[in-house]
């Protein structure tokens, strides 16, 4: 696990996506994990930037979602169908036949979840996996006291998570109370993963993460185990660390 400080958010958008571009280039057929929220949003812009003024090809790239909420449909403002589309897929060459979102509205939800792990082992496994983190150390969806083990399926969100996503909701109660999510499992299985911080708010789980004890209870605390984890934050969200970590990657990681 290498964790990197950079002292803006914009420094670490051109870092993650530079490290996203650099799997594209190695292998054009990569296969993405991706995540919605506000924190990738930069490393969205900065992607559809090199699509546009730099060439970097996503007409092969295949792509996999972490999460969905369960009820909305995919035309939703909030749904992350509607926040990827807008957001990343419609600014670059992607084919639409390779994105994969998990589906909050289909009638058999834990056969979809079934389905949706067959597929990212038919598209031969994830190469890179994007991550978020929640003020309460969750990853994707997977809330405080999921399996580490865990594979894809229905979360019940926790009251915490609700309250944080509900400044994009007209009021709480519009919140979903449920969501698919890749499980621990899943996430763990990518050959690489980025996991970005910004803000004081995410100090706490960043030094959970980072210097804490693995455990259930602070989900993210699993990428400590991993192989090639970058985990890149800001001085905000890095202000409770204790240990000294560098402004760059020691050396450019490719799955």
């Amino acid at each position: 696990m290498e964790v990197i400080i950079k002292e803006t958010p914009e420094e670490m958008s051109r870092l993650s996506a530079e490290l996203i571009a650099e799997v594209i280039r190695h292998k054009p057929r990569a296969v993405l994990g991706l995540a919605t929220g506000s924190t990738p949003l930069g490393t969205y812009k900065e992607l559809i930037r090199l699509h546009k003024q730099e060439g970097l090809d996503f007409s092969r790239v295949v792509t996999f979602n972490l999460d969905e909420y369960v009820g909305l449909a995919h035309d939703h403002p909030q749904s992350y169908h509607y926040f990827m589309w807008e957001n990343l897929f419609k600014h670059i060459n992607i084919n639409a036949k390779n994105v994969h979102i998990p589906d909050g509205t289909a009638k058999d939800i834990p056969g979809f979840c079934r389905w949706y792990e067959e597929q990212m082992v038919k598209a031969g496994g994830l190469d890179i996996q994007l991550l978020g983190i929640g003020g309460n150390g969750h990853i994707a969806f997977n809330e405080p006291g999921s399996s580490l083990g865990s594979r894809t399926r229905v979360k019940t969100l926790d009251e915490k998570t609700r309250q944080d996503n509900a400044r994009f909701f007209r009021s709480l109660n519009e919140v979903p109370k449920y969501a698919i999510t890749m499980g621990i499992g899943t996430i763990m299985d990518s050959r690489q993963l980025i996991l970005l911080a910004t803000g004081s708010g995410k100090a706490e789980a960043i030094l959970r993460t980072c210097e804490g004890p693995i455990t259930a209870m602070v989900p993210a605390t699993i990428v400590q185990l991993h192989p090639k984890a970058t985990i890149i934050v800001d001085k905000q969200a890095a202000s409770k660390l204790t240990r000294e970590y560098p402004a760059e990657p020691s050396v450019l990681v490719l799955a």
